[in-house]
């Protein structure tokens, strides 16, 4: 690679975390602005919004609606995903193909129309609108991601494992709480925090399956119509400062795991 390629190379990557993180940046910086017009220039400084924002019994009520959503949604998701994924990685049978196709299929469908879907069949099966609906559409939304991580891990599993196992007198059930959820750990525990993001983001979903309580998109969608307000900048930077924890945790634990400490 020449000096001029490398050069390109290191512009072209400042331009695009410019181009992701400035906005999330600016989101920060209005949420210190000591005046409710969301704007420059700054004139003084203040932390009295964070406050204001635990003390808004709607903004903490979302948020804990949208955390319960996203967790119940995410353990069922690893859990359908997982039985699926062990179905598509053993033998080879008739209708294989078919039952992936249909797995993946939730990612492939425009939002929108996923959302009228769920919204539809909801009614024709009786679910009213509220945690269980979002909770059943956010679970079937994010299994696709589970099954495709964990397809993934599965094709790296030595046989040879197994095989030892039995021979050593374990049952499947043994084998597979043993030998496969230790091999799969790092690929449930990615696949599950990917999930928790997109749950707990999901806003189309849960505004078309969502009853009188709202989830915290929904909530800031509604607050939205009257324009930006320094709550809504300082809760969107309580969320990022949750998953930037989230990925750091994340990032220690597989250190840990790879060292044999876990």
């Amino acid at each position: 690679m020449t000096r001029f390629t490398r050069t390109l190379t290191s512009v072209a990557y400042a331009a695009f975390l410019i181009y992701v993180f400035l906005p999330m940046l600016l989101v920060v910086i209005m949420s210190f602005k000591d005046s409710r017009f969301t704007g420059f220039p700054i004139k003084s400084w203040t932390l009295a919004w964070y406050p204001e924002v635990f003390q808004n019994v709607e903004i903490v009520t979302a948020l804990g609606y949208s955390t319960v959503i996203a967790i119940t949604s995410t353990v069922a998701a690893l859990f359908i995903g997982t039985w699926i994924s062990l179905l598509l990685s053993g033998r080879k049978f008739v209708g294989r193909t078919i039952i992936f196709g249909l797995t993946i299929l939730p990612t492939l469908i425009p939002g929108i129309i996923s959302a009228v879907a769920f919204r539809i069949y909801a009614k024709i099966l009786g679910i009213e609108p509220g945690m269980f609906a979002i909770i059943w559409a956010h679970t079937i939304h994010n299994i696709p991601f589970v099954v495709l991580v964990l397809v993934g891990r599965l094709s790296t599993l030595p046989k040879n494992y197994g095989e030892a196992a039995c021979d050593l007198g374990a049952d499947p059930l043994v084998t597979f709480f043993r030998i496969t959820v230790p091999y799969l750990r790092p690929a449930l525990l990615g696949a599950g925090i990917f999930c928790l993001l997109v749950s707990f983001d999901d806003f189309i979903r849960s505004f078309f399956l969502g009853g009188y309580q709202p989830t915290l998109p929904v909530y800031i969608f509604t607050k939205l119509k009257s324009g930006m307000s320094p709550e809504i900048n300082a809760i969107s930077t309580i969320v990022l400062v949750m998953t930037a924890v989230v990925g750091i945790w994340a990032e220690r634990f597989m250190r840990r795991m790879k060292k044999g400490s876990v």
